[in-house]
């Protein structure tokens, strides 16, 4: 699981207000860029984050981009070329290729950049356009992040080695990469990213602690909900020791990937007898992975509340220890739940029979949507 580091500062970015930071981080660099993400499609976000990076690799910093060959199969090959041509090292994490067989369901998930190895960023932001904007409409999706000073940027440096050093062979060493990180403030944090197919499911077991440790409340923004049995009955724990629990997450109408809201929707009714409450937001696609607990502790990164996240993808989350940052995670929250339709049990369960028969179909194929 790793260890909690103090001496951290957080900054919260939301919507597209995340991508003026990372590329002024990219514009800063002096010796690396780390960046590794699941989702790049070519476009105009695509073509100024490839425009950065090829300055920087020209400049003569050394540009490390790790993309999933899955998620990011649209990034373009002009873009790619760009970058590799301008001298930065672009990987495709786990192509379909035959020796590649067996872990071509392992996907990396995570949204990362390390600059220097002193700053870094994570959280759900993927590289195509409809992340621009501030979620106005369907055609400009939500979504937060957050920008890190401190220790803990030597954790998330980590976990991008991990992966880089798995997939090229290549090693980092030196204080370009891993500088001596004095404390940059007083935020505790603590980075869960190990691989689950290779120890025990990190991120899944942070999650599942602190529900069981929440006294006053859990608010959990996730665009794809499915907890297994274990989840639910441990927020059915929270419910009866007096835990206000609220899932907010995009409708069907919202989402991205229908099919998804509806392999949610089969849990639904056990969750409002449990006395969750549940709201759906039907205007656009809401991305951001946040938990927040007890308005003191925060959970955000690029996992989603399922199995796949939990047993399957390379995902990062970071526990962070803030009221602040937790204020400002739960005021997001607040802001879209204002708009949002909350579930009543009476009318889901008397939802229409082809509504149910989706849900139920597509429950049963959770696993590889």
């Amino acid at each position: 699981m790793g260890t909690a580091l103090g001496g951290n500062r957080v900054q919260v970015l939301e919507n597209g207000a995340f991508f003026d930071a990372l590329l002024e981080s990219i514009a800063s660099a002096r010796h690396t860029v780390h960046f590794e993400t699941f989702l790049w499609k070519q476009g105009v976000l695509g073509q100024r984050v490839a425009d950065a990076m090829s300055a920087q690799a020209r400049a003569g910093r050394k540009v490390r981009v790790m993309l999933d060959a899955d998620g990011s199969k649209d990034a373009g090959k002009e873009v790619i070329a760009q970058m590799r041509t301008a001298g930065c090292r672009v990987e495709f994490f786990h192509k379909r290729a035959f020796v590649n067989i067996g872990v071509l369901n392992d996907r990396t998930h995570r949204k990362m950049l390390i600059v220097d190895g002193r700053e870094a960023f994570v959280g759900g932001h993927c590289i195509v356009d409809t992340w621009l904007g501030d979620a106005q409409d369907k055609e400009h999706f939500a979504d937060l992040s957050v920008r890190l000073h401190g220790p803990i940027v030597n954790s998330i440096q980590s976990a991008f080695s991990e992966n880089w050093g798995g997939h090229t062979g290549e090693l980092f060493l030196g204080d370009d990469v891993f500088p001596r990180l004095e404390p940059a403030g007083d935020i505790v944090i603590h980075a869960a990213f190990a691989k689950p197919h290779r120890s025990a499911p990190a991120v899944k077991i942070l999650h599942h602690a602190v529900i069981c440790l929440a006294r006053r409340r859990i608010w959990i923004q996730n665009p794809y909900f499915i907890p297994e049995p274990e989840a639910i009955d441990a927020f059915g724990a929270a419910v009866r020791r007096g835990v206000d629990v609220r899932v907010l997450m995009p409708s069907t109408a919202g989402s991205d990937n229908p099919m998804v809201q509806h392999a949610g929707h089969r849990n639904f009714e056990k969750l409002l007898k449990c006395g969750v409450r549940l709201f759906e937001y039907p205007h656009t696609l809401l991305h951001q992975k946040v938990m927040t607990i007890d308005g003191c502790w925060s959970a955000i990164g690029s996992s989603n509340f399922d199995d796949r996240s939990f047993e399957t993808n390379d995902e990062i989350t970071l526990a962070i220890t803030d009221e602040q940052t937790a204020g400002q995670l739960d005021a997001v929250f607040e802001k879209y739940v204002a708009r949002a339709q909350e579930i009543d049990l009476h009318a889901w369960q008397h939802r229409g029979t082809w509504h149910k028969l989706k849900d139920n179909v597509a429950y049963l194929f959770n696993e590889v949507l």
